[in-house]
């Protein structure tokens, strides 16, 4: 479907995860953070902190606005214990959702076991609430290491499907998401409710569109809504802002 840039520009807004995820963050870094999503031009997904932050965040967030928060990150480390203890404290912590890493550099290795075992303790540690798994596919160098890396996710319980931390140099590409993407549509079980998220290197409306399509294409324009795409980014909203406004931007693909 084509959109105007406007178009996608809402749509971008709606399904933000508003990040911050810096090593200096403090309680006054989330605070302003949720300022940020309360003057934004229509209302964010989440935002997504450290565990630490989360009952800040969630004092914070504007309504309607839900708290996410990372574990076993951005290292995804085989420690399962080091897991399982991250997301004990984002959901006591009052958190809606959790983004863990998973063991990829023990997939690449070889050694699928280290994921799933993982993943099914954070799945059990986190009944009820949304669990997004970072694959770090700008790590797993083959396209078949992308696809096993997303089919491990979905059969542990992923609610979605995420390209990457943002602290490795390959963030989301087009060539990933759509292997997570042709994983999610081949899955019965997870074709008609598991979503997607973009993250690492999603700067622009335009960088956007290219994910949304993507999402479109593959699961449906249904899938177009918080509840299946994401992107996770903290830079995005600015460039929403300016299309929004009608200010000049950078040109990109689709017209944008």
């Amino acid at each position: 479907m084509m959109r105007s840039p406007q178009d996608t520009a809402r749509l971008a807004l709606a399904c933000l995860d508003l990040t911050s995820l810096n090593d200096a963050d403090d309680e006054a870094a989330i605070v302003r953070l949720a300022e940020r999503a309360a003057a934004a031009p229509g209302r964010v997904a989440a935002l997504c902190v450290w565990p630490r932050f989360v009952r800040i965040a969630c004092a914070q967030a504007p309504a309607g606005v839900a708290v996410a928060a990372v574990a076993n990150f951005p290292e995804g480390s085989v420690d399962v214990e080091r897991a399982v203890r991250d997301t004990g404290e984002i959901v006591a912590a009052g958190a809606q959702e959790v983004d863990v890493v998973m063991p990829w550099r023990a997939l690449a290795a070889g050694d699928e076991a280290a994921s799933a075992t993982l993943l099914r303790a954070v799945r059990r540690a986190c009944d009820g609430r949304l669990l997004k798994v970072i694959l770090e596919t700008g790590e797993l160098k083959t396209p078949a290491l992308i696809t096993r890396a997303s089919q491990i996710a979905l059969a542990e319980g992923a609610d979605f499907l995420k390209t990457s931390t943002g602290k490795m140099p390959v963030g989301a590409t087009p060539e990933a998401a759509t292997l997570m993407l042709q994983a999610i549509a081949a899955d019965t079980a997870a074709a008609p409710r598991v979503g997607f998220k973009a993250a690492g290197g999603v700067r622009s409306v335009a960088d956007a569109a290219v994910y949304l399509d993507l999402v479109e294409a593959m699961l449906g324009v249904q899938a177009l809504t918080p509840r299946r795409c994401r992107i996770g980014a903290s830079a995005l909203l600015a460039d929403i802002e300016a299309v929004l406004a009608g200010r000049n931007r950078e040109t990109g693909p689709a017209g944008y």
